[in-house]
């Protein structure tokens, strides 16, 4: 293909009418595709997923980039559009649920969908649709989706889960006549061997999949055999926005950062860290579920979220990293908790099974497992003391998804928190000296 790099290079993105159509694995077998055929493809996520990215970054060999229009300021967004693109040939974004889910929000507002953001980046879509026990009906689902929003431009369809040169033939003729202008790029059959498994916060993560490579290879062989590769390529556009700004999203906590980071604190958005980098700060990592403790030389350490709940127990005894989050508080560090590191700054966290498991004790927040309850949405936080994320009232847009209760949580609050459409819902999280945390995962600085 030719060669157009940084900012000029051409994008698509992969989207759907609905979760569970087989987008991310079509997404991942053509990412993992074409880096195998030498192409420099960079990738990006629609929306504030972190399990799907890292899936993406292994396929491509590249890092992935989340773009959320709800959640990120328009400099942000353009900055990070970019950055996905800088030094690719290609440039594909998969999309998050359904082609026009997103928050609800007054009409003409952005919220987050992924039709959102191929309006805005001009990029095609090419339409991921689940094919089973449809024929001319798929053709009514792709008109829907390809007249609804005239700016939002679907110029290829894949049909999934279809069976026989008869299903084949049906939905191609009658598709030919609903949306001739739409490209038909191929029929995917059931992949049952290509099923992704999941637990309660979405996909298994890629770095806890021992097949993770015959995965992606067998991704890759199905788009191979089965879809018009060079004819999706071929429908790839630049970007309509602008490559301005600084990708850095939230000013660094410190000058040395020590980051969380093993299967249990997998949560870190790239553009975070990568933005901490370019603004000054030494990045360090270390890995509790090793036991291991912060660099002592840290002035600052961030506990991104995660699944540690699953290691809770195994986390409660480990002296050397519970114990370094201590030593890091007492001489001044500043700890910073999101989610599951929120919790674990905690007194206390109670596993599925009702087992209280003692965590570093911080903060006065004790929280349950045993007793689940879903908390998903995007978040306005308004920060209620001045800190290391900033003064007080300095606005930040982020996202919130756990099932963990709330046992106790004790001390001065650490946010004011609204929902998308700017409903208030209370305070949020704790702050006690330099040591704060919540359940809201940041993703960008916001205009008051």
């Amino acid at each position: 293909m030719a060669r157009t790099r940084g900012a000029d290079a051409k994008g698509l993105i992969i989207a759907a009418p609905a979760s569970g159509s087989g987008k991310t694995t079509l997404t991942l077998g053509l990412l993992r595709l074409l880096a195998r055929r030498g192409v420099a493809v960079g990738s990006a996520k629609v929306g504030p997923d972190y399990i799907d990215p890292a899936f993406h970054a292994s396929a491509s060999g590249r890092p992935c980039y989340n773009l959320d229009s709800w959640a990120m300021r328009p400099i942000t967004l353009d900055a990070l559009a970019a950055k996905a693109a800088d030094g690719a040939d290609l440039l594909v974004c998969e999309g998050v649920m359904g082609l026009f889910d997103g928050a609800f929000v007054p009409a003409g507002q952005a919220d987050g969908s992924t039709a959102d953001l191929a309006a805005a980046t001009g990029w095609p879509v090419v339409l991921v649709v689940d094919g089973r026990g449809m024929t001319g009906s798929a053709a009514a689902v792709l008109a829907g989706f390809a007249n609804l929003r005239p700016e939002v431009r679907i110029r290829g369809v894949i049909f999934n889960r279809v069976v026989g040169e008869k299903h084949k033939a049906a939905i191609a003729a009658a598709c030919s006549i609903a949306c001739p202008d739409v490209r038909l790029l191929g029929f995917l059959p059931p992949s049952p061997g290509l099923e992704t498994p999941s637990r309660h916060l979405g996909l298994v993560q890629a770095a806890e999949r021992a097949d993770l490579q015959a995965f992606l290879d067998g991704a890759a062989a199905l788009v191979a055999e089965h879809l018009d590769v060079e004819a999706l390529i071929a429908l790839a556009e630049p970007s309509r926005l602008a490559a301005k700004g600084s990708a850095s999203v939230i000013a660094p906590l410190g000058n040395h950062i020590a980051v969380a980071r093993d299967t249990a604190f997998a949560f870190a958005y790239p553009a975070l860290l990568e933005g901490w980098r370019g603004a000054g700060a030494e990045l360090s990592f270390f890995s509790p579920l090793a036991d291991q403790g912060p660099d002592q030389s840290a002035d600052a350490v961030y506990l991104p979220g995660g699944y540690p709940e699953l290691h809770a127990g195994l986390l409660a005894g480990n002296a050397g990293f519970l114990g370094g989050l201590r030593r890091a508080a007492a001489r001044g560090a500043v700890l910073y908790g999101e989610c599951g590191g929120y919790m674990v700054l905690g007194r206390g966290m109670e596993d599925a099974q009702g087992v209280r498991h003692a965590m570093a004790g911080l903060l006065g927040l004790e929280t349950s497992f045993a007793r689940r309850k879903l908390h998903l949405g995007y978040r306005r936080a308004r920060l209620s003391a001045d800190g290391a994320l900033g003064r007080a009232g300095a606005t930040f847009r982020g996202h919130e998804f756990h099932y963990a209760s709330i046992l106790a949580e004790e001390g001065l609050p650490l946010f004011a928190i609204a929902d998308a459409p700017g409903t208030p819902l209370g305070s949020a999280g704790l702050t006690e000296g330099r040591v704060m945390g919540s359940f809201v995962h940041l993703i960008d600085g916001a205009t008051p």
